[in-house]
């Protein structure tokens, strides 16, 4: 056991509360059907938050959390029952109960901002979701991520060994996480490792304005003498650091700032964002779209 599962979340969610998200082409009748449905069995809406593309022939997005008496036992026969509406209108939807939370395997390298920030945030019950492991390519944060009551395994990662790592690595996962976090990994995940977490896997990386690739970005934007920089939050696709946004977030900069001092905000912005994200996704307020996503927060 963790010693800090003691702990109780300040998000701890109700027993017999329920989320469920839709996204579906717009019409009439939508919510109106959902809402019969969930009356009908016996189900009481505690919020609702949707949102349309364009009510004439665009999509349409809504999030619900609603409370049902013995919900783990009925469950099952709401989402059976529900097929017929979800048919009727199109609708790419899911059902979870909001007090199992989700397992998170974080992956990190050597910088340890972004996974500390969500171990405070765990340790403190702000994130609503339990860190199963701590995998990393170094075995710098070892004695750090133990001291959390927090497994963590060390997986060297050279280019010959990459194949090999990735599946040690799904050999860890598998059955203990659902959800991956690239908490500054410095690591390209594979399309193989991808299909396994399809929108599951949420990366953060620096954002500036304009952007820069390649190596030293942070001296780069310190040569060009960028005004903004930022960081991005989004899930992992085939195509790097190109799938949907999740959060971002920017800083004001200006020519007093040095490299040092750069790279010292880039990382409060990185650590926040990409904490808003994990905690967005655990609480089930992303619906993904295409190569987009609508948030619910």
């Amino acid at each position: 056991m963790h010693p800090f599962s003691h702990h109780a979340s300040k998000v701890q969610a109700n027993m017999n509360r329920a989320r469920m998200l839709i996204a579906c082409p717009d019409r009439p009748g939508i919510v109106s059907a959902v809402s019969r449905f969930l009356f009908d069995h016996g189900a009481n809406i505690v919020q609702s938050d949707q949102y349309t593309m364009d009510p004439e022939g665009g999509m349409f997005f809504i999030r619900i959390e609603f409370d049902l008496e013995n919900l783990h036992e009925k469950l099952e026969a709401v989402k059976q029952g529900f097929q017929p509406v979800a048919e009727q209108f199109e609708m790419n939807w899911r059902i979870t109960e909001a007090n199992r939370k989700k397992r998170l395997a974080i992956f990190v390298s050597k910088e340890d901002h972004c996974l500390l920030e969500l171990l405070w945030q765990w340790q403190a019950g702000d994130l609503h979701a339990d860190i199963s492991m701590v995998i990393s390519n170094h075995p710098d944060m070892r004695e750090m991520v133990e001291s959390f009551g927090i497994p963590f395994h060390h997986v060297p990662v050279t280019q010959d060994t990459k194949p090999q790592a990735e599946r040690r690595q799904l050999e860890l996962v598998e059955g203990k996480a659902d959800t991956i976090i690239l908490a500054r990994y410095m690591q390209i995940i594979s399309p193989k490792f991808i299909e396994h977490y399809q929108d599951s896997i949420i990366n953060i990386h620096h954002s500036f304005l304009p952007a820069f690739v390649g190596g030293k970005p942070y001296a780069q934007a310190y040569h060009r003498g960028v005004k903004i920089i930022g960081a991005t939050a989004h899930y992992v696709t085939e195509e790097l650091d190109g799938g949907p946004i999740i959060e971002q977030d920017v800083q004001r900069v200006s020519h007093r700032d040095n490299v040092d001092d750069l790279k010292r905000i880039g990382r409060h912005i990185e650590r926040i964002v990409l904490a808003r994200a994990v905690s967005w996704h655990a609480e089930d307020r992303i619906i993904v779209y295409q190569n987009k996503t609508v948030v619910f927060n």
